[in-house]
């Protein structure tokens, strides 16, 4: 009862944030996935088949192929989630910082390969069993805000990232994890519904990788990083929300 009561609490937490920050949420969710869908939309389009390979060669085609979505289809949640976390956490002259200003900010470097590595793990495990995808993706979860609200360094992340999560797992798999599952399906839907009004399959794909990832991916980095702050907090860190967003 008790963890329900506290599952109850982060999520209401997660929507008045996420709705008292929407404008700048979601300008930074257009300027990160428009692109990057194009990159997932691209990747989708390779058609492993029109490759003549024999048995052996082809499964482990096939293999890299599902690798590659997986991984492509993480990325990107990753960086923004770290970019958010500069959003909400970091004060500028007393405000929350401009999108400019966040653009100088971001770690590119630590960020960047957090998250291909972190979608790699996670890719390489649901492939060959979801358990081991679904234990990265929790404990390795909060890497990226702890990148950019402690200044931490890669390895230094992933171990921050499991330090944090440790006696905390299940609560912040029953807050990542769904989210999760929910954005997987808004993205299924959406190509679905852009199908029947776009003839072009690159079109299509992208529409839908953007308009889901727009819609639903700023839900996720909240909550990874109000996960973050609260943990940190606990472990007797100085990380705190700003009050309010840019005026």
């Amino acid at each position: 009862m008790r963890r329900s009561r506290n599952l109850l609490s982060i999520y209401a937490r997660i929507w008045r944030t996420y709705w008292r920050w929407a404008p700048s949420l979601l300008l930074l969710a257009v300027v990160v996935f428009v692109p990057l869908g194009a990159i997932h939309a691209l990747t989708l389009e390779a058609n492993i088949g029109s490759f003549d390979l024999g048995g052996g060669l082809h499964l482990l085609a096939i293999f890299g192929a599902v690798l590659v979505l997986a991984v492509t289809g993480l990325v990107g949640e990753v960086f923004y989630t770290g970019a958010v976390s500069i959003l909400l956490t970091h004060p500028r002259d007393g405000q929350a910082p401009s999108l400019r200003e966040i653009a100088g900010m971001v770690n590119y470097g630590p960020l960047i390969a957090i998250d291909l590595l972190y979608g790699f793990a996670f890719a390489v495990g649901t492939i060959l069993f979801v358990i081991p995808g679904a234990l990265v993706f929790v404990w390795f979860g909060l890497a990226a805000p702890v990148v950019e609200i402690e200044h931490r360094g890669i390895r230094a992340a992933f171990r921050r990232s499991v330090e944090l999560v440790r006696h905390k797992f299940w609560i912040v798999a029953l807050v990542l994890i769904p989210i999760e599952i929910v954005g997987d399906a808004l993205t299924k839907l959406a190509t679905e519904a852009t199908h029947g009004i776009v003839g072009s399959e690159f079109i299509c794909e992208w529409l839908a990788d953007v308009l889901s990832n727009i819609a639903f991916t700023p839900f996720y980095a909240v909550a990874a990083v109000l996960l973050t702050v609260d943990l940190i907090r606990e472990k007797g860190g100085g990380a705190r929300l700003h009050p309010a967003p840019p005026p």
